[in-house]
């Protein structure tokens, strides 16, 4: 069977995106094709969130995971977009949760339109792509989905519960992004390996393997949230501590830093307030006190840690092209 393109050259990511671009097009014409509410106000805000320029990172997880189980067919294109619908609806409820300004560096749809519209508008995204899903009469991927939905609820419930709270301990928080983040990437993962015939081994492998992928991405999101260009990110930096979120840079320095600097921080947290200045001087207690390379320490380490669940598979362009994937995680600056 083929194992999708026949390149070995791939180096970088652009060389990933540049060789699967056909079929990730094949993922976008799905997505147009699925967004066919009959309510023109439905589609209009889905759309200006699924073209608001996002990476398609979990359907290429999708694409390269089914090649590197030796799929040949065209399912998993679908299957790419209906993730991305999924994705797409959590973005949409976040976004309302979070009070947020911008996504990807334009207005949230919940400014533009309201969280009403917001909220219903990813529930019809989580709907649509459940109805999808049904039609491939597979269990074990609708399993795999399923399942994912389920843990990014009470993920965010979890945030939730710990919002403000500066004692959160660190298993908590990887807990949080466990649920949030890593459960759909590593759903994306096996349900590719699904969709190619993997044995119940290869498949669980992939579902790890996306998994410690998934926390890793969010360890350097939170720790870009300090650190990035603004302009790049596609949002004000700082944004969780504004929110009252301790994300592992934070908790690192809450661990380390002067009783005057940790009040300082509970205080900005439980007030949801932060200025220019106050941020520039808590990112260069981060730097002093090395909690943001703690951070991408800990990101790296689940990167060498899933490359390696990839051990089992023969070697192939797919197989190259996600470890190139799993180094971008931590290597991104955006």
């Amino acid at each position: 069977m083929s194992n999708g393109p026949t390149t070995l050259t791939l180096h970088s990511m652009a060389d990933v995106w540049d060789v699967y671009r056909e079929e990730l097009e094949g993922v976008e014409e799905q997505i147009r094709k699925n967004l066919d509410s009959s309510v023109a106000l439905v589609n209009t805000v889905a759309a200006h969130i699924l073209n608001s320029g996002g990476k398609r990172v979990r359907p290429l997880f999708v694409l390269l995971s089914a090649h590197l189980c030796g799929y040949a067919g065209q399912d998993h294109q679908a299957l790419g977009s209906l993730v991305e619908f999924i994705h797409t609806a959590t973005l949409l409820h976040d976004d309302v949760v979070d009070d947020a300004d911008l996504r990807r560096g334009r207005r949230t749809a919940s400014k533009v339109w309201g969280n009403q519209i917001s909220i219903l508008v990813g529930d019809y995204l989580y709907s649509r792509a459940i109805c999808q899903i049904v039609d491939f009469r597979n269990q074990g991927i609708n399993e795999a989905l399923s399942e994912a939905c389920r843990k990014m609820a009470e993920g965010e419930v979890l945030q939730l519960y710990y919002n403000g709270n500066p004692l959160m301990p660190e298993s908590e928080y990887l807990r949080i992004i466990e649920h949030k983040t890593a459960g759909l990437i590593a759903a994306s993962c096996k349900i590719g390996a699904i969709v190619g015939g993997a044995t119940e081994e290869l498949q669980e492998a992939l579902f790890r393997f996306g998994q410690r992928l998934g926390i890793a991405f969010q360890l350097a999101d939170d720790t870009l949230d300090y650190t990035a260009n603004g302009e790049h990110l596609g949002k004000t930096l700082g944004q969780d501590l504004r929110q009252g979120k301790a994300t592992l840079p934070l908790l690192h320095l809450l661990q380390h830093c002067s009783e005057p600097d940790r009040q300082l921080i509970k205080d900005r947290m439980e007030t949801r307030t932060l200025t220019d200045e106050e941020l520039r001087r808590i990112v260069g207690l981060m730097q002093e006190y090395g909690s943001i390379a703690y951070a991408m320490e800990r990101a790296r380490a689940f990167v060498a840690a899933a490359k390696r669940d990839l051990d089992l598979f023969h070697d192939n362009t797919a197989k190259r092209a996600l470890a190139i994937a799993a180094d971008y995680m931590v290597t991104r600056d955006r």
